[in-house]
């Protein structure tokens, strides 16, 4: 997603666990965010940001609160530094698109901790009075971006749904340029 942004002319900030995760490049700026919970680090790189574009993602196994606390903060940081448009990334199969269908019961059964942490991080986006919208990608793949996808908040997901991360960061770019999804729960794939 930073890539993307990059090529695309836009300047980013990137909140990283370790410093170097990405190589030097005009118009990035990596932060070291080792801990969530750390609104004040947040509070004081936000100033003049458009929006903040969120893929916060757990660990692989057991349980994890990071989208949740990282939410919280990047919340409380939004609010205090007045950057209003907030885009997430969370997960097809979360909260109302927890159904039956053989997608959602095998996704849960994969990594349902990961689920719940991620229903766990939306009511705190949906309630926080910003300009919102939640991205509920399928399974997320490696593969070369395509720029061939589709996007709509009814697309049904069948259980070999999937989407690419650098078309998923398209997407995410493409609705920072021009929203198109305000408060909206935009599912895409390819």
């Amino acid at each position: 997603m930073v890539s993307t942004a990059l090529e695309r002319g836009h300047e980013a900030v990137a909140l990283v666990r370790r410093p170097g995760s990405f190589a030097r490049r005009d118009g990035l700026t990596e932060m070291i965010w080792p801990d969530v919970t750390d609104t004040a680090a947040l509070t004081r790189v936000l100033p003049g940001a458009d929006v903040v574009i969120s893929a916060l993602g757990g660990a692989a196994g057991g349980p994890t609160t990071v989208c949740a606390d990282g939410i919280r903060s990047v919340v409380t940081a939004m609010g205090a530094t007045a950057v209003t448009r907030l885009i997430a990334v969370s997960a097809h199969g979360v909260l109302e698109t927890h159904d039956r269908s053989l997608y959602s019961r095998a996704v849960w059964a994969n990594v349902a901790e990961r689920m719940r942490d991620k229903e766990a991080m939306e009511p705190l986006i949906t309630g926080s009075g910003l300009n919102w919208t939640i991205v509920r990608p399928p399974k997320l793949s490696d593969r070369d971006p395509t720029g061939k996808y589709t996007a709509g908040t009814d697309l049904p997901m069948r259980l070999w749904s999937s989407i690419g991360r650098a078309d998923l960061a398209a997407f995410l770019i493409d609705e920072a340029e021009t929203p198109r999804y305000e408060h909206a729960y935009p599912r895409i794939t390819r």
